[in-house]
């Protein structure tokens, strides 16, 4: 699930979708390092717009643990994430700098996040990114039964259609892009 301002309305709307939402388990694509009470973080987000309604009852996997650093939490995470995959859907989101989930253009880690034996998850720190922060990586993101890419407005396909003729380390949703079904709109 990605983070940011877009999925907000997605995730209200597919919280009433009846399903068995016993049976499923939600994974944040990256997650600011900050407490679940902070305005910033994903978490919050998921459970304030996805975790109402008929989802109420999907188990949610956290990404974030009581540690001081990304670094030191990852282990403890990993034995989390590591029991979900592969994963069966994956909604990523883009940002206007042309990142997906944390993967920033000149972001810390952001070679191995994007190479074929990456580990699960990253530690990240980006220039201008005030919260470090911990990201799946495009390995276990194209591992994906499913991929789908959603953003909105002509700003985000202007990016979009930039970063085509980039490579990853400049445009790291270029990364995840292979074989994802891509959804926009004004």
């Amino acid at each position: 699930m990605p983070g940011g301002s877009t999925p907000g309305p997605i995730l209200k709307k597919l919280s009433e979708y009846k399903l068995d939402w016993k049976r499923v388990q939600v994974v944040l694509g990256d997650e600011r390092w900050v407490p679940y009470s902070h305005e910033r973080s994903n978490t919050r987000l998921i459970k304030e717009t996805l975790f109402k309604n008929k989802a109420s009852k999907a188990k949610f996997v956290h990404m974030y643990a009581d540690f001081d650093t990304p670094e030191e939490g990852i282990l403890h995470i990993n034995k989390n994430i590591d029991a979900c995959l592969p994963l069966s859907v994956a909604l990523l989101g883009m940002g206007a700098d042309m990142h997906t989930a944390s993967l920033f253009p000149g972001s810390s880690n952001l070679k191995l996040a994007l190479s074929i034996d990456a580990p699960n998850l990253v530690a990240v720190s980006a220039p201008g990114i005030s919260e470090r922060r911990i990201s799946l990586t495009a390995r276990v993101l194209n591992s994906s039964k499913t991929k789908h890419l959603v953003f909105f407005g002509l700003e985000k396909k202007r990016v979009y259609d930039e970063a085509l003729s980039l490579d990853p380390l400049s445009a790291p949703v270029l990364g995840v892009l292979d074989g994802a079904l891509v959804h926009w709109a004004e």
